[in-house]
């Protein structure tokens, strides 16, 4: 019994966990997931957007609306996604991950060209009709499967990943990991196909009653060379990629296993009581940034909505000397982190502050936790 067998039977000997704790793990994840796999790919959100978005659908800031609808239906997608892995009538489908792709990005749209001399068109929720590649460090262009190869090799992979859930022969990190780089190898769509890989790493762990796992933005590095590292070990041929071997993703295979062993280590020690927060990547920029600013501005706000819990954001900008913008920012702090709510509409509503956090900002929430980084 290796590392992640020995936690993962620790994790199963302490449930059911207290319905409290699960729903605060399942939303951290959620939160979490959902940020780091889409800022992997480019979004802008920051980490305090996307959590005011998904647990208050709110917007602050001036990132594009793309951004916020592309957050959005990932979110969907993740929903979607544990409802199929629970259950256990339907195995995996070439249409489920089809569908997968579809929620994720709405709506066909154009992209411009790598060298921008032409836009063309990304149909959503079909497999892909051009080629697609990526230019390595190096500047060399490695190419994934053509649209010709493409239908053939997913029904290799769906065929195989359904013999091996049934075989059960093999150790979870394998399976997460060897589905995940020959996924990649083919790249099916013409967008999307980083979100669906992680999407369907976590697919194989639920549906092996394993915790999801978060792949951080801020370790983009080290993932993206255990890939290149399979690369070098499986060679350039499409094929040889999408039906690559233990050995040649054991670089993916050591870097996921690390990851699913912190995070056992981590709800263990949760539901032990050991740690009070498990957050798997804080924006570390953004937080250092609203730390000093909450830290000295949110005295005046709370005691200027204790006064008058009618106040608008009109009048706390003239008590308080911020700019519109700096209320606005520490009104989505103060409800993101729990220390207000808004009860009722904006105009007959009012501003309730928690009774439990009247000396809250002595110890910000948001740092007193105990992190445990899970890829260093």
């Amino acid at each position: 019994m290796n590392r992640i067998q020995q936690l993962y039977k620790e994790w199963q000997s302490l449930q059911p966990l207290d319905e409290k704790l699960e729903r605060g793990i399942n939303q951290q994840f959620m939160i979490d997931f959902n940020y780091n796999s889409n800022h992997l790919e480019g979004n802008t959100l920051t980490y305090g957007q996307t959590k005011l978005l998904l647990l208050f659908g709110d917007t602050i800031g001036n990132a594009s609306i793309q951004d916020y609808e592309e957050m959005k239906a990932h979110n969907v997608g993740l929903e979607l996604m544990k409802v199929e892995a629970k259950d256990r009538n339907r195995m995996l489908s070439e249409n489920f991950i089809r569908e997968l792709n579809q929620t994720i990005l709405v709506r066909d749209f154009y992209k411009t060209s790598r060298d921008g001399d032409y836009r063309y068109k990304i149909n959503v929720g079909v497999y892909k009709t051009r080629p697609n590649s990526v230019i390595t460090p190096t500047g060399e262009i490695f190419d994934y499967a053509s649209p010709e190869e493409t239908p053939s090799l997913m029904g290799d992979l769906v065929e195989w990943y359904r013999n091996e859930e049934q075989r059960g022969k093999l150790k979870v990190e394998e399976l997460v990991a060897l589905f995940h780089y020959r996924y990649i190898r083919i790249h099916p769509f013409e967008d999307g196909n980083g979100r669906i890989a992680r999407l369907l790493v976590n697919y194989i762990l639920l549906r092996n009653n394993y915790p999801m796992l978060v792949i951080r933005s801020d370790d983009r590095n080290n993932y993206l060379k255990a890939l290149r590292q399979c690369d070098l070990l499986t060679g350039k041929m499409t094929s040889d990629g999408a039906h690559a071997t233990l050995q040649q993703t054991k670089p993916l295979i050591d870097y996921i296993s690390a990851i699913l062993e912190n995070k056992l280590t981590a709800l263990i020690q949760l539901a032990k009581g050991e740690i009070s927060e498990f957050i798997e990547a804080i924006e570390k920029t953004v937080e250092k940034t609203v730390e000093k600013t909450v830290d000295k501005n949110v005295d005046k706000i709370l005691s200027a909505l204790q006064d008058n819990p009618k106040i608008t954001q009109a009048d706390l900008v003239k008590i308080t000397g911020l700019s519109r913008r700096g209320v606005e920012w520490n009104i989505a702090k103060l409800k993101t982190d729990g220390i207000i709510e808004r009860v009722g509409g904006k105009k007959e509503g009012y501003w309730k502050i928690r009774n439990h956090i009247d000396d809250h900002y002595k110890k910000p929430l948001l740092h007193q936790n105990t992190n445990i980084s899970i890829c260093k």
